[in-house]
C-alpha cells in the first residue's frame, strides 16, 4: 500500500554531516541512499533537494565581508557538491539518477527543464534538485516548495534531526509537546518555525502537505509512504 506516489524529501546539508562538525559523511549517505533505495522498490517516484549548510551558508556570509548575493550563489554551488555526493551514493546502491542544476554546468548536471524532470521520474529515475531556485536570496526550503508544486508532487517529506514539530524546541524547554497533525494557519499564528516563510506560503496557497520527521530513523520513509503516522503532518 502506498499513500503518495511521488514526493519531494527535503535534506539539509546539515544531514549530511552526521556527527562531524563540517562535510560529508560517507555513513549518512548510505544511510539516505537506502532509505531511497526501498522507496523506488515499491514504486514511488523520488525527487530530492539538499541543502548547503555543511559547506557553506549564505546566510552567514556576510559576517566574513562577502557580499549577500555572491554569498548566496556559493550557497548554491554547496548545493550541487552534495547533490553529486548524494548521486554516487545512489548509483552505488543501483538507482538511476538525474542530477538537475538550477543553475547551467552542462558538464556536471542537467539544466532544469520541468517536462524532462517529469519524465525522468515516470521512468524511475531519482531526480537530485541542486542550486537552490537559481537566484539569491531564496533558500533551499523555496526551491523544495516550488519545485514540490512543478512536479505535482503529491507531498513535501522534510527530513531534521527531530521527530516533528513541537511546541518549542525540545532540547531546551522539556515541556514541549509534539504535533501529530497542525494546519498551516495554525503554524503562522504560532509563530512555529516549518520552512522560511515564501517556502511554507508556497505550500499553503496550493494545498500541498509537509511532513516534518525524523530522517534519522531507519525505515521512517518508508513507514510515511506507507500510511503510518510518522512525524507532524502540516496540511489545510
Amino acid at each position: 500500500m502506498i499513500k503518495y506516489n511521488r514526493i519531494l524529501l527535503k535534506l539539509s546539508g546539515e544531514a549530511l554531516m552526521g556527527e562531524q562538525g563540517f562535510g560529508i559523511d560517507a555513513n549518512m549517505l548510505k544511510h539516505y541512499a537506502d532509505q531511497i533505495k526501498e522507496l523506488v522498490h515499491i514504486g514511488v517516484e523520488v525527487a530530492v533537494v539538499i541543502g548547503g549548510g555543511n559547506i557553506f551558508r549564505g546566510l552567514q556570509a556576510e559576517a566574513s565581508g562577502i557580499e549577500r548575493v555572491q554569498g548566496d550563489y556559493m550557497g548554491m554551488m554547496a548545493t550541487v557538491i552534495n547533490g553529486m555526493a548524494l548521486q554516487s551514493a545512489l548509483e552505488s546502491v543501483g538507482l538511476y539518477t538525474r542530477l538537475i542544476s538550477a543553475i547551467e554546468m552542462k558538464q556536471i548536471a542537467e539544466p532544469y527543464i520541468r517536462r524532462r524532470a517529469i519524465r525522468h521520474l515516470e521512468k524511475g529515475r531519482v531526480v537530485i534538485f541542486s542550486s537552490g531556485t537559481g537566484s539569491p536570496y531564496f533558500t533551499t526550503d523555496s526551491a523544495a516548495a516550488l519545485r514540490a508544486n512543478e512536479i505535482n508532487a503529491d507531498v513535501i517529506l522534510k527530513g531534521t534531526r527531530v521527530d516533528g514539530i513541537y511546541t518549542a524546541d525540545p532540547k531546551k524547554d522539556p515541556t514541549a509537546t509534539k504535533f501529530d497533525r497542525i494546519t498551516f494557519a495554525k503554524v503562522i499564528s504560532l509563530g512555529l518555525s516549518v520552512m522560511d516563510m515564501t517556502a511554507f506560503t508556497l505550500c499553503k496557497e496550493n494545498n500541498l502537505p509537509i511532513i516534518v520527521f525524523d530522517v534519522n530513523q531507519k525505515e521512517n520513509l518508508k513507514r510515511i509512504i506507507q500510511g503510518e503516522a510518522v512525524g507532524t503532518l502540516v496540511e489545510g
